[in-house]
């Protein structure tokens, strides 16, 4: 059962093995679809990328150490018949020491130009689960509590003491993927 966290919670992972999903239903008559996206900023102490590469996303699906790695992109979510479209593999044995934590991020692919927003996706979700047993640990309503934003922060998973931990962030902007990369470039 997953647990319900509030923005700046956080709880003990104790697993090495890890998905993030993100979900959405295809919106009829709107114009355009919506394409969601799944993202990992892979970040050092100093709150940045070490290298571009450990910046997960649509175009570099998988990181250096193979410790992150995409599923793919889905352009209208209609992959699935209401679960993840989008899904992002964390084995975390495999993270780069000089990375200490992964910031799991769901953005619109051209919003802006599109004029879209989380309020106009259908049923759209991120969440965060076991791999092995598919037992949620986390989730947030995308369509809700982010009515204009474009790209949201999920949650993140960082290191403390040598343990990984998640921290459920709820950051929502309007800046969409762009905002994000040059936050954390």
């Amino acid at each position: 059962m997953a647990i319900s966290l509030e923005k700046g919670q956080r709880i003990e992972i104790g697993l090495s093995k890890v998905s993030v999903g993100l979900g959405w239903d295809p919106n009829e008559g709107s114009g355009f679809d919506f394409d969601l996206d799944a993202s990992a900023f892979m970040l050092g102490s100093n709150k940045k990328l070490p290298k571009d590469e450990y910046f997960v996303f649509y175009n570099n699906q998988k990181s250096p150490d193979g410790s992150v790695e995409s599923t793919g992109d889905d352009l209208t979510g209609g992959n699935s018949d209401g679960g993840d479209d989008e899904t992002l593999n964390v084995d975390l044995k495999k993270v780069d020491p000089q990375v200490q934590e992964i910031i799991f991020t769901a953005t619109i692919y051209k919003a802006e130009e599109r004029r879209q927003n989380f309020g106009q996706v259908r049923n759209s979700y991120i969440r965060i689960y076991n791999s092995i047993t598919n037992e949620e640990i986390a989730r947030y309503d995308l369509d809700e509590d982010f009515s204009i934003e474009t790209a949201v922060e999920f949650g993140r998973l960082y290191r403390r003491n040598g343990e990984w931990k998640f921290e459920a962030m709820g950051i929502g902007n309007k800046g969409g993927l762009q905002a994000l990369v040059n936050k954390y470039q």
